[in-house]
């Protein structure tokens, strides 16, 4: 077997639709983006919670980090 010649492989079934048969985006733009749309509405608030929570956690620990390791000759200035 050399570079570009792909093996044989016996008992491997694959399917494959016509490009003549296939029509890609029939009724994309009547059902399939309004259905995007709603899906998308209906999913963001549960998917985007956390990662908010998440984001404020992060910037709630950077914050308390750089509170924490301030000098205290810095602290006793203000």
């Amino acid at each position: 077997m050399r570079f570009g010649e792909l093996h044989y492989r016996r008992g491997v079934i694959t399917y494959s639709i016509s490009p003549y048969e296939v029509n890609a985006f029939k009724g994309f733009f009547s059902h399939g983006f309004p259905n995007l749309v709603r899906r998308f509405r209906e999913k963001f608030l549960i998917v985007s919670s956390p990662f908010i929570a998440a984001a404020l956690v992060i910037r709630w620990a950077n914050a308390e980090n750089a509170r924490t390791k301030r000098k205290a000759y810095l602290q006793n200035n203000h």
